[in-house]
């Protein structure tokens, strides 16, 4: 009893994460001071709202609780529910208030790297995001991969950023401020979020059905928070299943609400903005660039693309049939807002 309790004190003794605060307080100067500078050489500066600035802060705020004491240590090494509730906070919290919370230039400069603009258009599409993020949560928690965690510093860090990473791949198709990456039509938003909430985490129901713990690792559970590692286990797996059913569930149902009453039983598109035309052309530049490199400017039946023919257009530009209207036309006439806004 005594070494329960011995057990125990140590499993909840308070323990300063200094590396964490350094790395997330970079982070938070390092968005700040970028935003800055992107408002001092942009034409057109774009503010950060006020209740963007709050969701940011609050995302940073729940990153410390998940990583740091006393939701972090206990993950790491005493209890599999902890981890767990950990994973599923990164990806259904931290991930979604960092993507509402960011300003809309820092998410324009972050993304504009080609070869993570070519990421975000493969897995932003709804059968790939929900494979990709089932890929991720699932491999995360094999057990050699949570043995690893529960070892190292740097194996810890490197998965809380996978989870992190399959949140914003998760909220990708939902909260719509990556530049040329439309969302889906309401309906689709819903069935999509009802798949990524019963997919992903059918790993659950063997954590519910094993009648053996599958993590040694962290089998600490009956000293730090009384329960034996099988019934840990257990609980981990009804807190993946139900956190994710009762949070993407009522996103669905919120958007369902939320959309306008049209003709169209799958509801009104995203209105095109600026930075949707930018990212565009962007794109149709580099594809422009890579023919050329490849040997010849490309061709469209005998007619070189940028030419004064009709290939030139600006409805030909790469992605432009995903909003169902060209890139010309009023959003490209002097009167536009180039902020997008």
């Amino acid at each position: 009893m005594t070494g329960d309790r011995a057990q125990a004190d140590v499993a909840w003794a308070w323990h300063p994460h200094v590396l964490l605060w350094i790395v997330v307080a970079l982070f938070g100067l390092s968005t700040v001071l970028l935003h800055r500078r992107l408002q001092q050489s942009a034409s057109h500066p774009l503010a950060w709202e006020r209740r963007r600035i709050v969701g940011f802060l609050v995302a940073l705020g729940v990153a410390l609780v998940c990583l740091g004491w006393p939701l972090g240590d206990l993950a790491a090494h005493w209890s599999v529910s902890a981890l767990v509730l950990q994973r599923c906070l990164l990806v259904l919290a931290v991930a979604p208030l960092l993507m509402v919370g960011l300003p809309d230039d820092v998410i324009w400069w972050a993304t504009r790297p080609a070869p993570i603009d070519a990421t975000l258009i493969r897995v932003h599409r709804p059968p790939v995001a929900v494979i990709c993020v089932t890929v991720l949560l699932v491999g995360s928690m094999a057990p050699a991969m949570v043995a690893a965690q529960s070892n190292s510093m740097v194996a810890r860090g490197l998965l809380a950023l996978v989870a992190v990473a399959a949140g914003v791949i998760l909220w990708l198709p939902i909260i719509g401020r990556v530049p040329g990456i439309p969302r889906p039509r309401p309906m689709v938003r819903s069935v999509y979020l009802v798949a990524q909430s019963v997919v992903p985490v059918f790993l659950s129901f063997i954590l519910i059905l094993a009648i053996h713990p599958l993590y040694p690792t962290i089998a600490h559970s009956t000293a730090a928070i009384g329960l034996r590692p099988v019934n840990d286990q257990q609980v981990a797996g009804f807190v993946s299943k139900l956190s994710f059913l009762l949070t993407l569930l009522t996103v669905a149902w919120v958007i369902l609400m939320r959309a306008p009453d049209t003709e169209d039983d799958l509801g009104p598109e995203d209105p095109i903005t600026w930075t949707d035309i930018e990212r565009h052309f962007e794109r149709a530049d580099r594809s422009r660039q890579a023919g050329s490199v490849a040997g010849a400017p490309l061709e469209v039946e005998g007619q070189p693309i940028g030419s004064s023919g009709e290939h030139s257009e600006p409805s030909s530009e790469p992605g432009a049939e995903h909003h169902g209207e060209p890139h010309g036309g009023d959003a490209a006439s002097p009167g536009a807002d180039p902020s997008g806004c």
